[in-house]
């Protein structure tokens, strides 16, 4: 079976538009086949974002970005101009036009995790695709400890039932703080930190 994280999806493309909601607020984007949570903000990337926005400053980092939400609210939200990356060509594409659909900015480019990535970041956001096993996951919590600023934080959401657990305690054996910032419907925003 093809899967969101797939670089150019076989599934045939068939673009719709829908409205997304975020803290009482409606904003058109447009997604397709292929891509992760194509009908809706999922749960899990909602809560990530009304725990971590305020809090969000300097330079940001959408790690899987799919058709583009997180960095396209995070602009609307706080002006902060965020580099989203994927893997998936087709969610890229989207990406850009749900930008440019929402007078939103962002850097849009292909990195397969942080393979394409050269900077340092004072939060990179990350809903980790769970379904690629835990030795991708994790090597996206280890590969993201290099890529954060002195004060950076790596912020990611997981489900209880989907390993929060054992990817908390990878965590903590990578950084040297580790947070939990809320949890809400088996949901988890934790914080990881040098």
């Amino acid at each position: 079976m093809e899967h969101y994280y797939t670089e150019n999806p076989n599934t045939p493309s068939e673009p719709k538009e829908i409205t997304l909601y975020y803290e009482g607020e409606a904003y058109p984007f447009i997604t397709d086949h292929g891509v992760f949570s194509k009908s809706k903000l999922d749960y899990g990337t909602n809560l990530l974002l009304k725990t971590s926005m305020e809090s969000l400053e300097g330079k940001v980092l959408d790690l899987g970005c799919g058709y583009g939400p997180v960095g396209v609210l995070v602009y609307l939200h706080r002006k902060i101009i965020c580099d989203m990356v994927d893997v998936n060509e087709r969610a890229l594409d989207l990406a850009r036009k749900n930008l440019t659909r929402n007078h939103a900015k962002g850097n849009v480019f292909t990195s397969d995790g942080f393979s394409k990535i050269h900077e340092d970041y004072d939060a990179i956001l990350l809903n980790p695709p769970i379904r690629r096993g835990k030795e991708v996951i994790y090597k996206l919590f280890e590969d993201a400890k290099e890529h954060l600023t002195p004060s950076g934080r790596l912020l990611i959401v997981i489900q209880k039932k989907q390993g929060m657990k054992s990817a908390k305690e990878k965590l903590e054996s990578i950084y040297d703080e580790v947070n939990t910032l809320d949890k809400k419907g088996g949901y988890y925003i934790l914080e990881a930190k040098n």
